[in-house]
């Protein structure tokens, strides 16, 4: 169970970096929902938990203006497979692969979490960050808000979802991987037709 929050939250994080990990850091704080290993209790912390809100409102702001969306897209190439690898690693409950005290990562195995987690995020990124230009030159930008509100509403839910009900979170996981993947394919062979 906890490989599949730990998926989902992975794979949220790909759409959007903060809201997976303030949605951690929230939970571990104020419910019992959530509890994160020792070493991970700074995602709970009160600084962290107001970086990561005023992060995810720079990053909601700029995702719903085209043409700063690719930008900012672009800068969360490093970000979001990062937050992928950190609430992946820090959601696993398994001993044999959880990442207990960062502080040790790198000296154990307990980095293979963190690249599982960030690999899955990097995939729902590239998708996502693909998709957009093709869907700003295909509306002249008006698609952005519409979709990058989606994308975010995508994020909380499957982020709520992997923390709630994580036996479901395989089947919203490929089935969001394959609208992705489907709605690029679709876009890419219009795009190259109005070119030629």
């Amino acid at each position: 169970m906890e490989l599949l929050t730990a998926a989902g939250l992975s794979s949220a994080a790909g759409l959007n970096a903060y809201i997976p990990l303030l949605i951690l850091g929230l939970l571990n704080r104020f419910t019992s929902w959530v509890a994160l290993p020792e070493g991970w209790g700074w995602l709970s912390n009160g600084w962290a938990l107001g970086i990561l809100a005023v992060l995810l409102a720079i990053e909601v702001v700029a995702d719903k203006i085209p043409v700063v969306d690719s930008f900012n897209d672009v800068l969360q190439t490093v970000v979001r497979p990062a937050s992928g690898g950190l609430v992946f690693a820090s959601g696993v409950g398994a001993q044999t692969i959880a990442v207990n005290n960062p502080d040790d990562t790198f000296g154990t195995s307990q980095w293979v979490p963190l690249v599982i987690g960030a690999g899955i995020a990097l995939i729902f990124h590239l998708l996502k960050s693909g998709a957009r230009p093709l869907l700003n030159l295909g509306s002249a930008g008006v698609a952005a808000p519409v979709v990058s509100t989606a994308e975010d509403g995508a994020s909380l839910g499957l982020s709520v979802l992997a923390i709630a009900l994580p036996v479901v979170v395989i089947i919203v996981v490929v089935g969001l991987g394959v609208v992705l993947l489907v709605g690029v394919a679709k876009l890419r062979p219009r795009r190259m037709r109005k070119e030629l």
